[in-house]
């Protein structure tokens, strides 16, 4: 059974989807990126649920949580705060799930919370040595023009981007709650977040120093037709992480779980159960 429920941590309201004992301190953490929520994680989180503790929640400036001008939008900030998060359930040995940015945010909170990390699942985001920004960050990151580009985001042109970054196409119903979410708040939270961050491969690489060494359990699930970061890095994880499957969806895009849901549950849920019945490792 999956509850929705209001976190709140250093003054911040995040709406999050729960599942599974809330007593135990091993959990299953999903982590979503821009312009993402909790709502991207439903479908798995209801399907850990049965046999693991679950937990998905709306970040700072996204989705339905609360978005302060002055919250700390640096991928250094996301980190901290996801550390309250977690520490706030009592939650001491995580799996994480993550997506976009939130693969940074919970990979540079790993790095600092190395034996707190059990396993990690990757799907369109990891370790990126040399990676260089997409189009439309590029836009989000320059003066003016970013704040131009948000204006002129209406609901239409939104579709035709996302369409473009997600052949198969996102359900309706999906889309609609994204970009009603995706407020003058959210853009505003997107521009500080895109422009405090100069070099994302760079963030990763000192990431990977740390995380290396330790050889975590690691599951990757790839969007082959994702523009914003290339599928050449999914086999790349297989240098700094102990990656079970490397799995290539052909025909999605950059949010595999909402556009291929089943092949992702395929691959991402018995990876979980094999990690949660293994708590030794």
């Amino acid at each position: 059974m999956v509850t929705e429920t209001v976190l709140t941590v250093a003054g911040l309201r995040s709406p999050a989807l729960v599942g599974g004992d809330p007593a135990s301190p091993e959990a299953v953490v999903f982590v979503h990126g821009n312009p993402g929520s909790s709502e991207d994680w439903r479908g798995l989180v209801e399907q850990v649920a049965p046999f693991g503790r679950a937990l998905a929640m709306d970040m700072p400036g996204f989705g339905r949580a609360d978005k302060p001008a002055d919250f700390d939008y640096t991928v250094a900030g996301y980190a901290r705060h996801l550390g309250l998060l977690i520490a706030a359930q009592g939650i001491r040995r995580v799996h994480l799930v993550l997506h976009d940015f939130g693969g940074p945010w919970g990979l540079a909170w790993a790095a600092e919370h190395p034996a707190e990390v059990a396993s990690v699942t990757l799907i369109n985001i990891g370790i990126q040595p040399g990676y260089r920004w997409h189009f439309m960050a590029r836009l989000w990151r320059m003066p003016v023009v970013g704040e131009l580009v948000m204006a002129t985001t209406t609901h239409a042109a939104m579709k035709l981007t996302m369409r473009r970054g997600n052949p198969r196409g996102l359900p309706d119903a999906y889309f609609d709650e994204m970009y009603a979410n995706f407020d003058s708040a959210t853009r505003q939270a997107v521009l500080r977040l895109y422009r405090n961050t100069n070099d994302l491969g760079a963030a990763t690489d000192r990431v990977a120093a740390v995380l290396t060494p330790r050889r975590l359990p690691a599951m990757v699930v790839w969007g082959a037709r994702d523009p914003y970061i290339p599928v050449k890095y999914a086999e790349m994880q297989r240098k700094f992480f102990d990656v079970e499957r490397v799995a290539i969806l052909d025909d999605s895009g950059h949010w595999p779980m909402v556009d291929n849901p089943a092949a992702v549950a395929e691959a991402v849920v018995p990876f979980l159960r094999r990690q949660l019945e293994n708590p030794a490792r």
